[in-house]
């Protein structure tokens, strides 16, 4: 096994991770790695060609990929390790970290402090109890954003959104523009999820309707999703019955939140809030176990990219101070 040794070891490579390397790359004196187990660096952003970034960090209105290649650009100026398709398996207590990639194999790598910067996963249909089989073209939005935006593939040509988040929103305008008809939003809450400017930019300017206080009841079709049953909810989100409406579809994309990821962080005993699903974090962004900082949405879904980068200052900014011995 490959052993390295290293001051500051950052685990992913998204807005987060991104932005906490170049702070604490500003102390020359430190040794830092940054782990991506994807191949390229810019995590989620590399697929969120819509713009609307970097208001508050740069004072323009950039792309996703715009805003991470700004950072990957500061990256490549500083003396960081960068590996990437890298796996991390495990981190310890004792801040051990155990990964693997096709190159070095597998990796046991020993630092003063871990940031966390893995980010968070969708929801999926199993999370959201939707009763049917499990036909082909039930997808999550991040998905079908994939699916279009990088790979070229559209993923039907009738589409349902289930749920108000801001990548459903934003995927209601693409799919549109890409020729897909986009039969409607449909939020199970009695208000929607997205910021305010998705909903007026993404649907309202489309034109594509937005059901409140309504959900997918049932999904049709076995080997290919058929259609899907939708209908108005009461408040403890039972449906109300006589308001079933069924609507053919091909594709059914489900916006329905996100969860922090935080597998690693449960290996490493960090403790988790139960409201956030993240790490209990201090101001500095120190998890429960003195020398484990969390940043980005592994800590708490932030509405922002911006937040996210900012975040990632802060964690580094105590790592460092934690690698100097000025906070316990």
């Amino acid at each position: 096994m490959k052993k390295l040794n290293y001051d500051i070891v950052i685990i992913g490579g998204g807005p987060a991770g991104l932005s906490a390397a170049v702070e604490a790359a500003k102390d020359k004196s430190l040794r830092i790695l940054l782990i991506e187990r994807d191949k390229n660096l810019g995590g989620i952003l590399q697929q969120c060609i819509h713009d609307g970034f970097g208001l508050f960090r740069f004072g323009q209105r950039l792309s996703g990929t715009e805003y991470a290649q700004r950072y990957i650009d500061f990256v490549k100026e500083e003396s960081i390790d960068i590996k990437l398709d890298t796996m991390v398996l495990e981190v310890t207590k004792d801040k051990n970290i155990y990964a693997i990639n096709p190159e070095d194999g597998m990796l046991e790598i020993s630092c003063g402090a871990v940031i966390l910067a893995m980010g968070c996963r969708e929801r999926t249909a199993s999370q959201v109890l939707l009763y049917g089989y499990r036909p082909a073209g039930v997808m999550t939005a991040g998905s079908v954003q994939r699916y279009i935006n990088m790979e070229g593939y559209l993923p039907g040509k009738k589409a349902v959104i289930l749920g108000s988040g801001d990548i459903g929103l934003i995927m209601a305008r693409r799919m549109t523009l890409e020729g897909i008809e986009v039969k409607g939003v449909y939020e199970v809450m009695e208000h929607p999820g997205g910021i305010t400017r998705n909903i007026v930019q993404c649907l309202n300017d489309y034109d594509i309707p937005l059901h409140l206080a309504t959900s997918v009841t049932r999904i049709h079709g076995k080997d290919k999703l058929e259609g899907v049953t939708v209908a108005k909810v009461e408040q403890n989100m039972k449906p109300i019955s006589g308001t079933e409406e069924y609507i053919e579809c091909d594709l059914l994309v489900l916006a329905v939140g996100l969860i922090p990821e935080n597998e690693l962080s449960k290996g490493a005993g960090v403790l988790l809030d139960p409201k956030t699903k993240g790490p209990v974090i201090d101001n500095r962004f120190m998890t429960s176990v003195p020398g484990i900082f969390a940043a980005g949405n592994v800590s708490v879904v932030f509405d922002l990219v911006d937040y996210v980068s900012e975040s990632g200052v802060i964690a580094a900014q105590g790592a460092v101070d934690y690698i100097h011995g000025r906070i316990d």
